[in-house]
């Protein structure tokens, strides 16, 4: 794993946390406990801070970026940020599940309970509405999340990210 010092900011994460040997964790970056960052992400805080919370995983390939001195990157807790997903100056609150190869952009915010869609574009400014799937390209609201969805895809992915994350402990 790189981890690298710039502009006197070095990132920091919590216990419990996995890293592939090829992520890459960059600057201003604060990482809760029991979180994963796997092979090939790359969380970036050079140009503005990153807040990361508690059992959130950045799969692989995954970008986590910001824009410089306008939009810092907030991630809640029990998130899953899939493969080769992009995630940028923007707002995700907890229990949210990025699909595979979406993409959220600056200064958007993706409330509590909700699921961007795998290859969906949040684009700058939007609003996600708690419980809400979003897909697309622009990302438009689909349908309302479930009992059965939060518990199944949200809650389910994140448990086992935590799991496969302790399958690469020493």
């Amino acid at each position: 794993m790189l981890i690298k010092t710039i502009l006197n900011h070095t990132p920091s994460y919590g216990e419990n946390c996995f890293f592939a040997d090829n992520a890459t964790l960059i600057g201003d970056v604060v990482m809760g406990d029991s979180c994963s960052v796997w092979f090939q992400a790359v969380v970036r805080g050079d140009v503005h801070r990153i807040r990361i919370g508690n059992n959130v995983n950045i799969q692989d390939g995954a970008v986590i970026h910001a824009t410089y001195k306008t939009a810092p990157t907030t991630i809640g807790n029990n998130v899953s940020i899939g493969h080769n997903a992009i995630v940028h100056g923007c707002t995700i609150h907890d229990n949210v599940l990025v699909g595979m190869g979406a993409i959220i952009m600056d200064d958007a915010v993706v409330e509590s309970n909700s699921i961007i869609a795998a290859g969906a574009v949040v684009t700058k400014n939007t609003i996600v509405p708690a419980g809400s799937v979003f897909g697309g390209m622009p990302a438009k609201k689909i349908k309302d999340t479930s009992p059965e969805l939060i518990s199944g895809e949200i809650a389910r992915i994140a448990k086992n990210y935590s799991l496969y994350a302790s399958w690469f402990k020493d």
